[in-house]
């Protein structure tokens, strides 16, 4: 799903989904393409894959605007790949499986630390006056006694994913900040979607307390928000391996681009209630705003942070 400011918004596929589908798609692809034509791109030069982890159910509605956006104006197929969880994402990228992907901050930095050559171009905001950002909120069942992370101490917590920035990254931090080892303080539960762990605290059984970003905590009213932190927005980015004058077309495609824009353009799958709640525009990042990210890996010596 596109968050706030992206989606967080969005990012990996299960290690062997992708990795197999890609691998699958670009034999295919490749087996009419000569090596030059499909130099620099994960299936051919007549394709662009856009890899996304499912954030929610309509992670696939909530993107094709954009990337109908894209098909339009580079004239190339864009084929969507969905991830399963977002170690897989990471290993298409350092593997040159995708050519434009939406991580969330966590897996961008994961990502370049293992080796991939991708670069952030931007990320989704979906409200006007709005700067990238997002809120990984910490939520309680609505009839719940806690009031503050303190409380998650002896529960059972829902995580998203551990490549979570929103769901996982920046909730160890503030728990670790609040006193409580993750590891050993509380017993954790991966929900595996930022939607899924929203429904298991406000059923209160699997889950006691839980994380997920706040885009997809504002559509519950079973919850409560007892702690929240700002995290950097989640970067669309694209690979250094494509042509340097297509990797220059899709940073000023995707780069600054309203909603408008792409109405205006003739995409007229962006002209609907949907698309609007996800999608205002996109402003751009360099991979410096993803320094805090990089900071708070330090601080909690997270595995997953390693390269």
């Amino acid at each position: 799903m596109i968050t706030r400011t992206t989606t967080s918004a969005f990012a990996l596929l299960g290690a062997a989904a992708l990795a197999i589908g890609l691998s699958a798609c670009s034999g295919t692809a490749s087996a009419g393409e000569s090596g030059d034509d499909a130099a620099g791109f994960a299936v051919d030069a007549n394709t662009l894959v856009f890899g996304v982890v499912p954030d929610s159910v309509d992670t696939e509605t909530n993107y094709q605007p954009l990337m109908d956006y894209l098909a339009q104006e580079t004239g190339k197929t864009v084929e969507y790949h969905e991830s399963t969880d977002y170690a897989a994402l990471i290993e298409a990228a350092v593997a040159g499986k995708i050519d434009v992907a939406s991580f969330s901050g966590f897996t961008y930095v994961t990502a370049t630390n293992n080796g991939a050559e991708i670069t952030p171009i931007s990320s989704i905001v979906t409200a006007e006056g709005q700067e990238p950002g997002y809120y990984s909120q910490a939520i309680v069942p609505a009839s719940s006694d806690i009031t503050d992370l303190e409380g998650f101490a002896g529960k059972k917590v829902c995580f998203v994913d551990p490549s979570s920035t929103s769901g996982y990254l920046f909730p160890t931090y503030n728990l670790l900040e609040a006193g409580i080892d993750p590891e050993q303080d509380l017993t954790p539960v991966f929900a595996g979607k930022h939607d899924v762990s929203v429904a298991k605290v406000g059923e209160g059984v699997e889950c006691e307390a839980g994380f997920a970003e706040d885009s997809e905590v504002a559509k519950s009213d079973q919850v409560k928000v007892v702690a929240e932190t700002m995290v950097p927005g989640a970067p669309i980015v694209v690979s250094n391996s494509l042509p340097a004058e297509l990797k220059t077309q899709i940073t000023e495609l995707l780069g600054e681009v309203t909603i408008d824009d792409i109405i205006a353009s003739g995409v007229t799958s962006a002209d609907s209630d949907g698309f609007r709640s996800v999608f205002f525009e996109t402003k751009p990042v360099d991979d410096a705003y993803y320094d805090t990210i990089r900071d708070i890996c330090k601080k909690t010596d997270a595995e997953q942070c390693q390269g």
